[in-house]
């Protein structure tokens, strides 16, 4: 007598599923398709070819709007990982008058739309601007830096806060009893702890920076073009093949930073689970 298993009936919360990961990721995949296509229009397919990705290659503007993300995304997060670190761990290690205003200021940004933020920017620019040269200090690369940094610094803080109370608190103590100062029982015992969320919390900031157009649009001077400016710009006499193949590279390169972020967290919880 042959024993069958019983069959599960396709639920709705299957259903409901795989309806929303379709809905998110086949345009991306009709995207990557057409970044394929022979005709320098979408409309139709008309044969396979990589010449999209060369021509991207070889594109001086796109290169250029290249260069200038990668330098906002570098300063930018490189200022709010030291910042953010530092604000994360006096928001968690000391008390201070008004240390719950603080806390919610410093996270304000991460629900404040990016249009606010973007004109709210350009209005304190505007109006701590000094004399230079006969003039105003003018927007250029710097200012879209200075921008990045206020959203930046509250996702490297978010992101360094929640390791933070998974930690031992009394590492620190510990580290004072044994003759250490406050600096080396910082440096040598609570950043090593903290480096996996600081990387991680680097890495998603660098993606949204890379990522960001409207507070750049708004901030950035005549010279200074980002790569999600540039796209803007070429888009709106229709979407190219060129464009389809530079949205890949992006989503590649942004699915690789994932993953590291996700890797580098892993084995930081697992070697705490194996501690």
């Amino acid at each position: 007598m042959s024993s069958s298993k019983p069959k599960l009936p396709v639920s709705w919360q299957l259903l409901f599923s795989l309806l929303m990961f379709g809905f998110m990721y086949l345009p991306i995949l009709v995207l990557a398709f057409y970044s394929f296509n022979q005709s320098p229009y979408s409309a139709g397919w008309t044969g396979f070819t990589l010449d999209w990705y060369r021509k991207f290659f070889s594109d001086e503007r796109i290169l250029s709007a290249l260069a200038d993300s990668l330098r906002v995304a570098f300063f930018a997060v490189g200022i709010a990982a030291i910042i953010g670190t530092l604000m994360a761990v006096g928001l968690a290690r000391y008390r201070f008058p008004g240390k719950n205003l603080y806390r919610g200021a410093a996270y304000l940004p991460l629900i404040i739309p990016d249009i606010a933020i973007a004109v709210s920017t350009l209005v304190f620019l505007a109006a701590v601007a000094i004399p230079f040269s006969g003039g105003l200090v003018q927007l250029s690369l710097w200012t879209v830096v200075a921008a990045h940094v206020v959203f930046c610094l509250s996702y490297v803080a978010l992101v360094v806060s929640t390791r933070l109370t998974d930690l031992n608190p009394h590492l620190e103590e510990a580290a004072l009893d044994l003759g250490a100062t406050p600096a080396q029982a910082f440096v040598q015992v609570l950043l090593p702890e903290l480096m996996p969320a600081i990387v991680s919390g680097c890495l998603l900031a660098f993606v949204l920076s890379m990522d960001d157009f409207l507070i750049a649009s708004f901030t950035a001077g005549g010279g200074t073009n980002t790569l999600p400016m540039e796209i803007f710009s070429r888009i709106r006499t229709g979407v190219k093949p060129d464009i389809n193949a530079l949205s890949v590279i992006l989503i590649l390169a942004s699915g690789l930073l994932f993953f590291v972020a996700e890797l580098i967290r892993y084995r930081s919880d697992k070697k705490q689970l194996g501690e």
